[in-house]
Formats: structure tokens, C-alpha cells, sequence
């Protein structure tokens, strides 16, 4: 299995977990187009997108970007809510059940929870969901992006293989540009009530069994409060494992097993 990293961070996002015969991709934050071409343009193999949020970069401007994947006939899963919200009636938009495994093609299963996660004006997204993603190949893995927190406990319940979650903000960087006024009082406090810190990513891989995970990628770091280094450093000393900074058009190898 591999881990398609095609656009990650406010700009875009979107990803791909792919073997020879199946691909999930996961938020649909760029133009499909370009979702094609990383496909070399089959999409035969596609089970589904995955969308977390309403946000542009999660799903385009009103949806558009959900339109353009169930016009090339790929079926979209996300949340009831998301689908009205954006006038969404199509037969491959597919809402998914909460809290239970659901079955995407022959190999993947996907198990949506609830995030946290609110809008500009600091009203919660209509039904922002994370995600635990089974293959196979790549094993369990946890995805949660765009979230103050991760609400479930997994930890005696769920063994994690590879980890994919947000790491958006260090607080003594967003901080420090906060005083500085290099930041204005509503953004600021929006980034504090609905991304998820270094810190509190360091607190949630280690609420968890990390002792059969493969790889953590961190994802949707911010352009101005962040530093890659640093996270990379304190995220590798926390878990004593493999740590990767995604960045645009990078490809992991993405397995159950380090062999």
C-alpha cells in the first residue's frame, strides 16, 4: 500500500491510499483533475472519497469539488448533514454510519467518529468526522484532521498500524505572532477552538497503543505557526517511532508490517 500525499495544509487537501487493485482518497480538496492525473487517469480502482468537512479545502467552494468526483461517477462518504448542507442528491453520495466499521469496495473498511472542528465564526461545522481506516495491507489506520481534539478512546480498543493526523500550531509560535499583532484577535482564537496543537497531537498518539504502528504523518501543518524540524523532533522523541512531515506530491510506503 501507498500513501499518496497530493495537497495537505489550508490551500488543499487530499490524499490517496492505493494498492494494484484499489484506491480510497481521502477529502477531495483539489480540483478533480488533478485527483485523475495522480491516478493516472483510471479510476476504475477508486472504492470512494472520503470527505471530513465542509470547508473549501476539504470539499471545494460550496461543494464544488464533491460534484466534480460524483460527475466522473466516484462515490462520495461523509455525513448526512454535509450532503444537505450543500443541496447534495446524487446515488453515489453515501452517507456513512458513525461509530461502525462501513464496507468500501472489496478490501477497505471505514469507521467514521466525531471531530471538532468550527467555522470562522466559531459555530461548529455541521458533522465533522475522523476516521479509521482498514485495509489489509496497511492495517488500522487513524486519520483525524482539522480537530481540536480526538473525542473517542481507542486505546483497548483499537491497535493502530499507521497514524495520519493533524499537527497545526505550536502554541508558542501562534502565540508569540499574537502579540506581536501579527495575527488578529479572530483567527487567532479560531485556531485555538478548532485545530489540533503539537501538543495536543504529542498527547493523543501517546493516549494510544502505538506499539504495533508502522509510521505517524503529520498533516495540515499551518504556513505561519508551525516549524517542520521542531515538530518532527518532538513527535519522534514522544513515540520512538517513525515520523514523517507531509508535504506536497510525496509518496509512502505505507504497509502493515515493516517487511
Amino acid at each position: 500500500m501507498q500513501l499518496k500525499i497530493l495537497s495537505t495544509g489550508s490551500v488543499g487537501n487530499c490524499y490517496i491510499l492505493e494498492n494494484e487493485k484499489e484506491a480510497l482518497i481521502i477529502e477531495l480538496g483539489l480540483n478533480f483533475s488533478k485527483i485523475k492525473e495522480a491516478l493516472n487517469f483510471d479510476l476504475s480502482k477508486v472504492v470512494g472519497a472520503l470527505v471530513t468537512h465542509e470547508h473549501n479545502d476539504h470539499s471545494g467552494l460550496n461543494g464544488k469539488f464533491i460534484n466534480e468526483a460524483l460527475n466522473n461517477a466516484v462515490t462520495v462518504y461523509s455525513s448526512e448533514k454535509l450532503f444537505n448542507l450543500f443541496s447534495i442528491k446524487n446515488h453515489n453520495a453515501k452517507n456513512l454510519i458513525k461509530y461502525k466499521f462501513n464496507n468500501l469496495g472489496k478490501g477497505f473498511q471505514v469507521y467514521p467518529f466525531e471531530a471538532v472542528h468550527c467555522n470562522a465564526d466559531l459555530k461548529p461545522c455541521v458533522d465533522p468526522l475522523g476516521f479509521v481506516i482498514y485495509h489489509k495491507d496497511c492495517g488500522l489506520v487513524l486519520f483525524l484532521t482539522d480537530s481540536l481534539v480526538c473525542k473517542p478512546i481507542f486505546k483497548g480498543v483499537m491497535q493502530f498500524n499507521n497514524i495520519i493526523i493533524e499537527a497545526n500550531f505550536c502554541n508558542d509560535i501562534i502565540n508569540s505572532r499574537f502579540k506581536e499583532g501579527k495575527m488578529n484577535h479572530s483567527l487567532y482564537h479560531r485556531i485555538l477552538k478548532s485545530h489540533m496543537s503539537l501538543n495536543t497531537c504529542r498527547d493523543t498518539l501517546l493516549a494510544n497503543d502505538l506499539s504495533q504502528v508502522q509510521k505517524i504523518v503529520l498533516i495540515h501543518l499551518s504556513d505561519s505557526n508551525s516549524d517542520e524540524r521542531k515538530f518532527k523532533k518532538v513527535i519522534e522523541e514522544a513515540t520512538g517511532k517513525i515520523v514523517h512531515v507531509a508535504n506536497n506530491n510525496q509518496i509512502l510506503e505505507f504497509n502493515k508490517n515493516p517487511f
